[in-house]
């Protein structure tokens, strides 16, 4: 373990986040343009410290997904800019004003959007993140502290530096986003104890990491721990649009945490739906992990454990069972949700609005493909991760996400 001082760290984090919350949405947005500029001429910088992380990837017979994962060139870079310029676009949600009420005594109550102030956003194999991260944390007014993992280290590294030269061009304090330059896990374990410097604590990364964060700070964590989606297909279904929805759900990207891992069929409809699901999933080479009624519909279905059902494939794998009504439906996905994201494929408005109304995961659809589940996509801009716990946040984490609010107080003199 290097000489690195943690709680200095979060202590200059601290200050810098003060000044990060006075600037204007003006200033923030053409820092962050600056960013993206310093991005892509620093492009060279940047690939040279990818190299090392690379070569010493395959060193270790890292997975391929996973070296791909770390892998930076001049187009990903130039795209890694663009989503700073694109954050750089979207409304700041810091100093919004709303519900200012008069009160019988004349004051005027409202409230005003303010930052968090200080995130640590621990992360893994993903040299992207800490330029997202950084640019959301900075144009939502917050202090960032980066802790990414080792494989990813002098990637992340270049990246902070060529942001930080942009930031020392604006008068800005380098500390407002800060990388642990040792990826040591004492230092993590250090980092997660200061909670009188740091205000959230955000982990991207496997069930084992967040298990990990969560277990041992002293700081309130945002939680997402898998993503076990659900889509059920109703008796009144129609079953066209329940296969667009399975397939698109689970093989566009089977990685993702919003692709699909229990598929649930009505009775009525199972016998004509599941030879259709066979087919289709068969020609995509999906696994199927099935329950003894419906294993009759697959050639080559593996009968379904049940832990199977809380199981996140995150690979062209996918559970199946059939159930005698849309009660044992909901049923099911109370005790097995991962309180991520559901859908049911229906065409009754009545079942869609009980299932909307009985099923409280992060993101609830009717009729939409899972892979909605994405701040991008529900119109949130760009997203820092997703939430499955209710406090403070809930789903997909945007700008709005990063911030609070507080009471503002507007008198005459008044007295009480």
């Amino acid at each position: 373990m290097t000489n690195v001082n943690i709680k200095a760290i979060c202590q200059q984090a601290r200050q810098a986040a003060l000044q990060l919350a006075q600037l204007s949405e003006a200033d923030k947005n053409q820092l962050l343009l600056a960013m993206a500029d310093q991005l892509e001429a620093d492009s060279v910088l940047i690939l040279a410290g990818n190299a090392k992380d690379m070569a010493a990837g395959r060193d270790k017979q890292l997975a391929e997904a996973m070296l791909d994962r770390l892998l930076l060139t001049e187009e990903r870079i130039k795209t890694l800019a663009n989503a700073v310029r694109y954050i750089a676009a979207l409304p700041d949600p810091v100093g919004q004003i709303r519900q200012m009420v008069p009160r019988p005594n004349g004051i005027q109550v409202g409230k005003m959007r303010i930052p968090l102030g200080v995130i640590a956003m621990i992360y893994e194999a993903r040299p992207n993140v800490t330029a997202d991260a950084g640019a959301l944390c900075l144009k939502s007014g917050n202090a960032v502290i980066l802790r990414g993992g080792r494989e990813a280290l002098h990637s992340s590294m270049a990246i902070a530096d060529s942001l930080h030269k942009a930031m020392a061009k604006h008068g800005v304090n380098p500390a407002a986003i800060s990388v642990i330059p040792d990826p040591d896990r004492a230092l993590l374990l250090e980092l997660l104890q200061q909670k009188d410097s740091v205000d959230l604590v955000i982990p991207r990364g496997g069930e084992g990491l967040i298990h990990f964060v969560s277990d041992n700070s002293k700081i309130p964590v945002i939680q997402h721990y898998k993503g076990v989606c659900h889509l059920y297909v109703d008796q009144d279904a129609d079953l066209e649009k329940a296969i667009a929805l399975l397939i698109n759900g689970k093989v566009q990207r089977p990685s993702a945490c919003n692709s699909l891992e229990t598929l649930l069929v009505h009775q009525a409809v199972a016998p004509q739906f599941l030879k259709l699901a066979a087919a289709t999933l068969a020609s995509y080479q999906v696994d199927v992990f099935a329950c003894e009624q419906s294993a009759l519909y697959f050639s080559n279905a593996v009968l379904a454990q049940p832990q199977q059902f809380d199981t996140e494939y995150l690979r062209l794998a996918i559970s199946v069972k059939i159930v005698p009504d849309y009660d044992a439906a909901i049923a099911h996905i109370q005790q097995h949700s991962s309180d991520h994201t559901e859908v049911i494929c229906t065409q009754n408005i009545s079942t869609a609005q009980r299932f909307l109304k009985q099923i409280n995961s992060a993101v609830v659809m009717v009729n939409a493909s899972s892979r909605f589940s994405d701040g991008g996509e529900l119109g949130l801009g760009a997203e820092i991760g997703i939430s499955t716990s209710k406090l403070h946040a809930y789903g997909p984490m945007g700008l709005e996400s990063l911030t609070t609010e507080k009471y503002i107080v507007i008198g005459d003199g008044q007295i009480r």
